[in-house]
């Protein structure tokens, strides 16, 4: 007798189909998993380097650029005596700076002073954070100024003193001196690591 079906080995084949296709969801849930451990590492390194991006802003916003406005000369003698050497922050600041503060950059820049976005090429003001797990480099370069009316005396006057104070009169109304700060925070011994952030400062 002569079989027209032959089904001697479909149970091996079958089995070997069924892993096959085992195999391949393991494969493929084991790619996931190793994408998630990627994505997770790079956001906590991002994290890191932009916390370290906002605390050069910080800094620069509320120690270093009001002591320097209206001021240069004696105030970056101060923050050098401060914050300069190797033993602290390595704070340096550009040639361009006070040009760049306190003038405007269509009509008072000088030629030589950088305005590309990136805040690594001729940077005005460049310091060290130290962390827990590695220190950072911030990077700040002022890209453009619009001079205001801002006071740069450096005098608290008393709220009030335009309505009934001795100096009551009409006043002009107050344009902000506005700067546009480009930042760049990164791990000092990767420089891969690292976040960037756009800045307006009024003052």
């Amino acid at each position: 007798m002569r079989y027209v079906r032959n089904e001697n080995g479909i149970a091996l084949l079958t089995a070997l189909m069924f892993t096959l296709i085992a195999l391949g969801i393991i494969m493929a849930l084991l790619q996931m998993v190793l994408m998630g451990t990627k994505m997770s590492a790079s956001q906590k390194v991002y994290r890191n380097s932009l916390e370290a991006s906002y605390g050069g802003v910080d800094l620069v916003a509320k120690e270093i650029i009001p002591k320097l406005f209206g001021r240069y000369s004696s105030g970056s003698d101060s923050l050098m005596s401060t914050f300069g050497g190797s033993s602290k922050i390595s704070l340096e600041l550009g040639p361009s700076l006070q040009d760049k503060l306190e003038k405007d950059r269509r009509t008072g820049w000088p030629s030589t002073a950088s305005t590309t976005p990136d805040a690594k090429v001729s940077p005005d003001i460049t310091f060290r954070l130290s962390g827990t797990n590695g220190n950072f480099k911030v990077y700040n370069k002022i890209v453009d100024t619009v001079t205001g009316n801002s006071d740069t005396s450096g005098r608290d006057l008393d709220p009030g003193i335009g309505v009934a104070g001795s100096g009551s009169g009409i006043a002009p109304k107050h344009s902000p001196h506005l700067i546009t700060i480009e930042v760049q925070g990164e791990r000092e011994t990767n420089p891969k690591e690292k976040a960037m952030l756009s800045v307006l400062y009024a003052y």
